[in-house]
């Protein structure tokens, strides 16, 4: 009998795999990638056409001297890598590495960890795909370039340690621009109206939201405006202008996609993207099912396809028939808009069986585990059915001159709610009453309710809106959004509270450091085409050395720039007039994980530290005392008074000397713009010092 070896990447795949095929079949793990660029040298010969030099990975001799032994035995080796760029790259590594003979070496991918789909893998087992491996050498080695030629730029510049990374600096600069625009957010004043009106017939009164005018929506700016509308509506005649009943239809959800996934696991069930991509990661490779063994659960978990293979499409709709009635199975399934920038013939994350419901292997997983395929294996459910109808009803409601609105809706028919819904929309919206008002209904005013309202600044990122602005801004793909979200946070230049990103006063060093030396670097539509470059490697249209070649000479010349030109940033050793109590030296600021702090110069003898309290030369607004910046347990910077707990003033804002001419509160820094603290207040004025 002839015998075959199959290198997966993953361990956890081995035990799912061998069960699938007989026993003239070896299956094996390679655990990831076994060859990378020297972590000691550049790696790559510039002089040469930029050849790189690959090296075994430290740690992977044994297992790749076992992997040989195996080589021997076997007549024919498949390689079944994971199904993408960074999988074929593995494969390729792979064969090299063996010394495997091509004519005995088949490169397999399947898409499901399941029986039929192995079998059907070997059936069609092809050879390399060298334009896949090449988009993947481009994209290490553009990393490589920007890791290994900046890094030791930061390392001179502010601390080692630090690293910059071609994808990592521009999603450092998103986050960035968008505490920036927070700062500078000058809120504006607003007012909402709701009249209460009593119905003829009703109990409970009619609620109705103020739109404007016949001719025009009106916003509502100050007080005063407010109270002229009051006036006019006090005395209004009510009645009922006009009732429109329509129908809405709610379309059913795309499957997932790996942002989507990440995106909704973020929302729902409060997943970092990090933990997200770890437990599909088990779903995919498979799960021990009392009874069946090992099982993968899920397919493929890198994806930015909503493709769904026909067989498993066919097997949904039946399953939605007979669980659920003819009337639930959809007609026809959403499309996607056709997204240029789709890599890899993948289909959307599905279950690999959809009668494995969440209910049947909830014994048998863990509790996120079981969460996250639930949340899964309902997304794809309804992403088969039909779509859920609402009937509406919108009443427009005359007061004199000015006119309400009331709007509702019933659910009609539930369609794909009946198994998947968001926080949204349950069971339609708005007052149930409003189905049976007609123009004749007889209507009066009960009361006015005003409120005033202040316009918010942008949200901060989360991980989900962050991932969600990846994928529009075409930055990155799949693979890479939890792995350079992580980055971010390991690396300390980003913290989180709640799900908000922060950026930390060491990511702010670091971003401004890189706008100013390496523009192009944080240039996100340089980035973005730079991933569409290596798509276009993939599909075989442009040479993957092309674009390495175009992409260095750049980034060298800037590197040799920034050595110049750049101020060091460097704070460590400046001595400061804080005497160290232990041992009368005076204290120096250094620069740590979070930050500056303050640090006894006699290290080792002397190991005394203290938190260093910046003054900004601004006296605190509630005890006269010197406000100092501070910074919360996670990093996060904000003004606070020296005296504090005595004083407990703080601002995320940075006060600033002038008081607010109108009410005499203390004003902060809004970009160019002094705000006053007070928003009740409003003033707004130009900083004096830009």
């Amino acid at each position: 009998m002839a015998k075959y070896l199959v290198i997966v990447e993953s361990p956890t795949k081995v035990k799912t795999i061998k069960k699938f095929l007989g026993s003239n079949y070896t299956v094996a793990a390679s655990n990831g990638h076994v060859r990378d660029f020297p972590k000691s040298q550049f790696g790559i010969d510039v002089e040469h056409d930029f050849e790189p030099k690959y090296i075994t990975i430290r740690g992977k001799g044994e297992l790749l001297a076992g992997l040989r032994k195996e080589v021997k035995k076997a007549d024919r080796v498949y390689l079944a890598t994971d199904p993408d760029r960074e999988g074929e790259a593995i494969s390729w590594h792979l064969s090299h590495a063996l010394k495997l003979d091509e004519s005995k070496m088949r490169r397999i991918t399947f898409n499901e960890i399941t029986k039929n789909a192995v079998k059907s893998s070997l059936k069609n087992a092809r050879e390399i795909d060298m334009d896949l491996v090449d988009a993947q050498q481009a994209r290490r080695m553009l990393d490589r370039m920007v890791g290994y030629k900046i890094s030791p730029l930061l390392w001179a510049k502010v601390k080692r340690g630090l690293s910059a990374g071609r994808v990592q600096s521009v999603v450092l600069r998103l986050i960035g621009d968008r505490e920036e625009e927070i700062d500078a957010f000058i809120p504006e004043e607003y007012w909402s109206l709701d009249a209460k009106l009593k119905v003829d017939g009703e109990k409970k009164p009619l609620e109705a939201k103020f739109y404007g005018t016949e001719k025009e929506r009106l916003t509502v700016r100050s007080r005063e405006e407010m109270q002229q509308i009051l006036t006019k509506l006090q005395d209004a005649k009510y009645e009922v202008l006009e009732v429109k009943k329509g129908e809405r239809v709610r379309k059913a959800p795309l499957p997932f996609t790996t942002s989507t996934l990440q995106q909704e696991a973020s929302k729902v069930l409060n997943f970092s993207t990090q933990k997200t991509m770890r437990i599909a990661q088990q779903l995919y490779e498979g799960i021990d099912i009392k009874g069946n063994g090992t099982v993968g659960l899920i397919t493929y978990l890198r994806t930015d396809s909503v493709r769904i293979a026909e067989e498993a499409d066919a097997a949904a709709r039946a399953y939605v028939q007979e669980n659920y009635g003819e009337a639930y199975v959809a007609q026809s399934t959403a499309k996607k808009t056709e997204n240029k920038k789709i890599q890899d013939a993948h289909e959307a994350i599905r279950p690999s069986d959809i009668s494995r419901s969440p209910v049947l292997m909830k014994e048998s997983l863990s509790r996120d585990q079981f969460r996250l395929y639930q949340l899964i294996w309902k997304r794809f459910t309804a992403s088969r059915m039909e779509n859920a109808r609402y009937e509406t009803t919108s009443v427009k409601i005359g007061a004199g001159e000015y006119r309400f609105t009331v709007s509702a809706s019933r659910v009609l028919f539930d369609g794909f709610m009946s198994v998947y819904v968001d926080d949204s929309e349950e069971n339609g919206t708005g007052n149930r009453m409003v189905g049976a008002i007609t123009t004749d209904s007889v209507i009066g005013l009960q009361e006015l309710e005003e409120k005033q309202h202040f316009t918010q600044p942008p949200a901060h990122y989360t991980e989900a809106s962050l991932v969600k602005t990846l994928e529009e801004l075409g930055i990155g793909r799949p693979s890479t959004y939890a792995p350079t979200i992580t980055t971010l946070l390991g690396r300390r230049y980003v913290t989180k509270e709640g799900r908000n990103i922060y950026m930390t006063e060491l990511g702010e060093v670091v971003n401004q450091m890189m706008k100013q030396a390496f523009p192009s670097i944080v240039d996100v539509n340089f980035t973005a085409n730079m991933e569409s470059l290596l798509d276009k490697v993939e599909e075989g249209s442009v040479k993957w050395k092309t674009v390495v070649s175009n992409f260095y000479p750049d980034l060298d010349e800037a590197v040799k720039e920034a050595e110049k030109d750049l101020e060091e940033v460097t704070i460590e050793d400046e001595v400061t007039d804080v005497i160290c109590e232990n041992c009368g030296r005076n204290m120096v600021i250094k620069y740590g994980p979070h930050g500056k702090f303050l640090a006894c110069p006699g290290f080792p003898e002397c190991r005394n530290t203290k938190p260093y309290l910046e003054k900004i030369g601004v006296a605190c607004p509630k005890c006269g005392k010197e406000v100092v910046i501070r910074k919360t347990k996670k990093g996060r910077r904000y003004y606070g008074c020296e005296n504090n707990p005595e004083c407990d003033f703080m601002s995320w804002q940075k006060p600033s000397k002038e008081k607010c001419p109108q009410c005499g509160g203390y004003m902060v820094e809004k970009g160019n713009k002094l705000a006053c603290a007070d928003e009740q207040c409003g003033y707004v004025t130009t900083n004096s010092k830009d």
